[in-house]
């Protein structure tokens, strides 16, 4: 059965409009990107049938472009379509991050460090510079390193918080195995960055290690 076939309610385009994005299955967010189907299936079908090969709607998204193209009812283009409505969204978790308090947005700030670290496949050091006001000035990568570990050098954080003339730092740093729980050398490397930075009246404000679906925060665990 065609979507124009279908009641007007459950159309996943009308549905959106009228109910909002929230409303939606994964399946029906799917097939308003992909817009139509293929013989045999329409956009909805289609949908929940890419989904049971991917496994998700995460694994898909996640998918590199071999991967992705190989399946029916999506190529290149769709491929290229996807990554700029990721980037975009990105962009907007970034943007709306430089414009609030980290601190009063724990939530977002939780939201937007699982988003930059969550699915990479190394570990990787990630700070928030935020300004006197607590305001992000930037967020960038500082190290990479193996699958279970990262070359974490204090020097290299103090020089680019006088670069960005940041007044506290949130740190954050992905476990590729999945498991949130800081080790005892995440807290070590978290005691000699907060010291180094002391010393220039620079604040460590978090540490939060991500995970596949958790967050810990030192902050919280009182470790900071």
């Amino acid at each position: 059965m065609s979507l124009k076939a279908l009641p007007t309610g459950s159309r996943p385009r009308e549905k959106l409009l009228e109910r909002g994005a929230s409303a939606l299955s994964d399946a029906e967010l799917l097939a308003i990107f992909l817009r139509t189907g293929i013989t045999g299936m329409n956009a909805i079908e289609l949908a929940s049938h890419l989904l049971d090969q991917f496994g998700s709607l995460r694994a898909l998204l996640g998918a590199d472009q071999t991967a992705f193209c190989q399946h029916k009812g999506l190529g290149p283009a769709k491929f290229a379509q996807l990554q700029a409505v990721m980037e975009m969204s990105e962009r907007h978790f970034a943007e709306t991050m430089k414009k609030g308090d980290a601190l009063t947005s724990p939530d977002h700030t939780r939201r937007y460090l699982s988003r930059i670290l969550r699915d990479r496949q190394r570990e990787a050091f990630f700070v928030l510079f935020l300004d006197n006001q607590h305001r992000v000035v930037a967020g960038e990568v500082l190290f990479e390193g193996t699958i279970d570990s990262a070359s974490v050098y204090p020097r290299e954080v103090v020089k680019r918080s006088l670069e960005l003339n940041a007044a506290a730092l949130i740190l954050a740093h992905n476990h590729p195995s999945g498991v949130a729980e800081p080790s005892q050398a995440d807290r070590r490397i978290t005691r000699r960055i907060s010291d180094a930075l002391a010393l220039v009246d620079i604040r460590v404000l978090d540490h939060f290690v991500v995970g596949d679906g958790d967050i810990t925060s030192f902050a919280e665990q009182g470790w900071l």
